[in-house]
This record gives C-alpha cells, sequence and structure tokens, in this order.
C-alpha cells in the first residue's frame, strides 16, 4: 500500500480515548505519586474502562519551581517518581529504612519535603546495592550504561556538580568547568566519583522502574503518550555539554533567548528564556542530538506529544537582556527537514503537533504535510461563531481533541469563570444546562471525529480550580495537585466505560489505509 505520509506513524490513527495524568499526581503515602502499585493500578483503570492512552508531561529531573518543562536533562528520568514498594521487591530497601518518615499531605505535593525524603531513600538503596544486590541486578547497570552512553555520563556529572556547588546554576561554576575544559572534568570526575556512581544508579532504578510500567500498560492495550518540549533549559545538562548547539556567547551566557510574541492577550509578548538552537549546525551535523532525543525518547513512551510545534517553522527571538518580549522578531527552525532526517533514521514517528494558539497557514501545512495530528482543546470552542476551530463540526479525524489541558483552567473552574455568552454557546451547542459541565465536555470529546481523546484528570472527577495543575506565568504553586484514592469512584469508572464504549474507542483496529507503516 502506498503511505501517503510516510513520516508519521499509523499508531496515531486509531480511534482511542485517554486520560491526561502525570505521575506525581497519582496517590499514595510518600508525598508524591511515582512509578509503584498506585501507578499500576491506575493502568488497570484505564484498561478496565477501555482507555488505551495515558498522557504524561516531561518525565525528567526538575529543577527551580519543580516544572518538568524546565528539566535538567531532556534524556534523564526523574529520581523523584521512583518506588520505594519497587525497591523494597527488588531487596535494595527495607520496611525498616522508612519507619518513622513524618506522613506527608495527601492531596498535594510538598517539594521541599519530597525531595530530601527521596534523596536520603536513594543513598540507602545505593550503599546496599554495593555492597551486594542481586545477580541480575548488578548484571543489569553495565549494560544500561552502554545503551544510554550517549547521555548518561555527562547528565551523572553534570548533577554531581551541580550538587557539589549548593545547586545554582552551571554558568556560576568555576570558568574551567563551565567551559569544559578537558583538565577541570577529569579532574571533577576523579573527586566526584562516588556521587557520579550514585547519579548513575539513580538513573538505572528510575529506568527499571518506568520500563516495568510501560510494559505492563502496553500488555494491556495502555500506550503512553509523553511530551517532549521544543526548547530545553539553560540550567541543563544539554546546554552545558553542547554549547555549540545554541546561541551562547564565550562565556556560555544566552545571546538570545525563545519567547511569544505579543498578542491581544498581552501586549508585550512572553518572555520564556529558554536558549536558542543554532539550526544551521544541527543541519550540518545530521541534527544529532535531536535524532538521539528522538531515540531516548521512542524507548520510553510510544507516542510523544511536541510542544511548541510551531517553532519548527519559525520561533520568537529575543535578545537575552531584553525586559520583555515585545521587540523580539521571527527567525526560521529546521521546518520539516528534522522530522525527513528522523524518520529515515528512526522509521515513522509517533508524534503529536501541538498547535494551539494563533497558528499560521505555513505551520498547518507543515503539520498536514507530515501527517501529524495536531490539537483541538473544547474550552476554546465556544468564543465566537460557528467557525471557530475549536467546534468539533469543524475537525478532521487528524486531531487529538481535550476539554482541557494541564495550563489551562479545569472545565469546571472555566464554566465558573466563563461569561453568560460562552456559558449559553455552551447548553446551545450540546443541548445541556450546564449542571454536568464537565462530564457534558468529556462526552463532546468522545463523540468528536478526532482519532484521539484525552481527558485530563482533574474534568474526569469534576474538580474545580484549586485542582488546577498549571497556571502559566506565575512561579508558585504549581505541579502539586494530586487525586486520592477514594476519588477514582467505581460510578466514575462506569460511566467512562459506557461513554467509550458507545462513540467507538474501544473498538478493534480497522486499517482504512489513512496512515499506514506498510
Amino acid at each position: 500500500m502506498n503511505n501517503p505520509h510516510p513520516i508519521a506513524s499509523s499508531i496515531l490513527s486509531r480511534r482511542s480515548g485517554g486520560i491526561l495524568l502525570h505521575p506525581s499526581s497519582l496517590p499514595g503515602p510518600w508525598g508524591i505519586g511515582d512509578l509503584g502499585p498506585e501507578a499500576y493500578s491506575f493502568v488497570d483503570f484505564l484498561h478496565a474502562t477501555g482507555q488505551r492512552l495515558w498522557e504524561v508531561l516531561p518525565m525528567g529531573p526538575t529543577g527551580y519551581g519543580d516544572s518538568p518543562y524546565q528539566g535538567l536533562s531532556a534524556f534523564a528520568g526523574n529520581p523523584n517518581l521512583i518506588s520505594p514498594e519497587r525497591l523494597i521487591e527488588d531487596g535494595l530497601l527495607l520496611l525498616a529504612d522508612l519507619a518513622g518518615i513524618h506522613p506527608f499531605p495527601e492531596g498535594s505535593v510538598d517539594f521541599g519535603a519530597v525531595i530530601p525524603f527521596k534523596r536520603a531513600m536513594l543513598e540507602t538503596t545505593f550503599k546496599r546495592f554495593s555492597a551486594g544486590a542481586r545477580p541480575d541486578l548488578l548484571n543489569a547497570l553495565p549494560a544500561f550504561r552502554a545503551e544510554h552512553a550517549y547521555w548518561l555520563e555527562d547528565y551523572a556529572l553534570f548533577a554531581a556538580l551541580k550538587s557539589a556547588h549548593g545547586g545554582v546554576q552551571w554558568l556560576a561554576w568555576e570558568d574551567d568547568l563551565a567551559q569544559r575544559e578537558p583538565a577541570a572534568i577529569r579532574r571533577a570526575k576523579e573527586s566526584l566519583r562516588d556521587e557520579i556512581e550514585f547519579q548513575v544508579f539513580a538513573q538505572f532504578i528510575y529506568s527499571r522502574q518506568w520500563s516495568g510500567l510501560k510494559k505492563y500498560a502496553n500488555d494491556r492495550d495502555v500506550q503512553i503518550v509523553g511530551d517532549i518540549p521544543i526548547f530545553v533549559g539553560h540550567d541543563s545538562a544539554d546546554v552545558w555539554v553542547h554549547q555549540d548547539l545554541f546561541y551562547l556567547d564565550a562565556k556560555g551566557r544566552m545571546t538570545a533567548v525563545a519567547g511569544a510574541a505579543p498578542d491581544f492577550f498581552i501586549s508585550t509578548g512572553q518572555l520564556w528564556g529558554n536558549p536558542l538552537y543554532r539550526w544551521d549546525v544541527l543541519n550540518a551535523r545530521g541534527y544529532d542530538w535531536w535524532i538521539e532525543r528522538f531515540r531516548a525518547m521512542f524507548t520510553q513512551v510510544d507516542i510523544l506529544r511536541l510542544d511548541h510545534f510551531r517553532g519548527f517553522v519559525n520561533y520568537w527571538e529575543v535578545a537575552a537582556d531584553a525586559e520583555t518580549a515585545e521587540h523580539g522578531h521571527w527567525a526560521p527552525g529546521s521546518g520539516g527537514d528534522l522530522f525527513t532526517v528522523a524518520a529515515e533514521k528512526l522509521g515513522p514517528l509517533p508524534l503529536i503537533a501541538e498547535d494551539l494558539g494563533l497558528i499560521t497557514p505555513d505551520v498547518h501545512a507543515l503539520r498536514a504535510e507530515l501527517g501529524f495530528p495536531g490539537m483541538k482543546v473544547l474550552v476554546e470552542a465556544f468564543h465566537g461563531d460557528a467557525d471557530n476551530i475549536y467546534l468539533p463540526h469543524n475537525y478532521t479525524h487528524d486531531f487529538v481533541v481535550y476539554p482541557g489541558t494541564h495550563d489551562m483552567q479545569t472545565v469546571r473552574g472555566w464554566w465558573g469563570n466563563s461569561s453568560p455568552e460562552v456559558q449559553t454557546n455552551a447548553r446551545l451547542y450540546m443541548a445541556v444546562d450546564g449542571h454536568d459541565i464537565a462530564w457534558d465536555f468529556i462526552r463532546l470529546s468522545l463523540a468528536s471525529v478526532a482519532d484521539m481523546s484525552i481527558v485530563q484528570m482533574q474534568d474526569l472527577l469534576d474538580l474545580d480550580n484549586s485542582a488546577r495543575m498549571n497556571t502559566p506565568g506565575t512561579t508558585s504553586g504549581n505541579w502539586t495537585w494530586r487525586y486520592r484514592r477514594e476519588q477514582l469512584t467505581p460510578q466514575i469508572a462506569e460511566r467512562l466505560a459506557l461513554l467509550t464504549k458507545i462513540y467507538g474507542r474501544n473498538l478493534p483496529d480497522v486499517d482504512d489505509g489513512r496512515l499506514s507503516d506498510k
């Protein structure tokens, strides 16, 4: 069969439903959701209700602000998600090691308490591993190091140096370390050998636990949808190691940063502050760093949501010393070239293009050319007229529809803050009175022609904005929400399963030829 979209994977055209829930938001006794029993129970819930997708946020180690979108590495996993129960099963932790732990809050993450607790737990585990772990675990570590050689040792050294410098950004380290002078790197590797080995071990354990959970999900016909931000943080192992790939001066300082152009809502634009790629250098090198990034991510997830897809067409460049983004300018990204090369190296790409906001025709054209589904969000649908692109009657199949996302109000919160005109539009469109608005949106999402429907857990639970995951532009109170086990009731499961079945999102696959890998 002729493949009309050789870049995109056929996995993207499967009619399916799923839930958006970051693992940190799972319940459990250890202060933060993790990769342990509650994660497996959640997979069982997905399977029982006919959901085929579990979407997560970026899974990397987080820095200041605890945002998964400002990670310390584009490759590494977050050790704070490691499960104590799984360590006990592996004989690396004892229940007695957890005795006397002060109870953590149930409905939120207190990062200030969780981070030192998880660090101490992993130190205990590392000592026990080093003293003599099971042969299968000891033998697996060298293989893990070899498989992840592209990034692992560099990340471990970066993390060790960051710890040795009290957590400050790498730009504030000694100049020879910041500039990675060979003699300084050799000395650091020698003096920090134990901490480097600890960091490698933490990544090994994280990978072991995540791989086990992913296999459990895949065995139950649940695919993991990951999230890959286009930009990385300046204070990351990636920028420190690959300074030539970014617009930096000789000292490693950014000369230009990413942002968002001024619009109707924010007249000065948004100053994100991420370093910008030197696409000319990446192109000359065959996009090697991006290829390795994709390769690593596709071992961890089944599908990737590509955040800020429009940035691959053009991005808003702002001078590094600017106080606002209003005087930036548009600069060209990689275009489709990156994805063509990646598909040649890795095969068809299971990517979702995040194309929300003010998107120009050339961005839509590239997404269509590549065959990646875009995104639709229902809380944006009821402003304006019948030609609003977020209204389901305007959809085509090649989209993922969400009632709302992690960066938005919950549906219940949005409803309470919407104007009478918007509420009237929504009631008339759905023929409802609005008393059950979150589930009205869930039904509308599942009923749409979009190939994929993904519902945020907060909306499944019909929660208000007190459960909001993130408020863009704010620096506190984000990323902390967790649900409690008793909130996910059998009634919710039955209701979700019924709607999923009614709207055909758990039917056997049918090859209609739209996106075939054959």
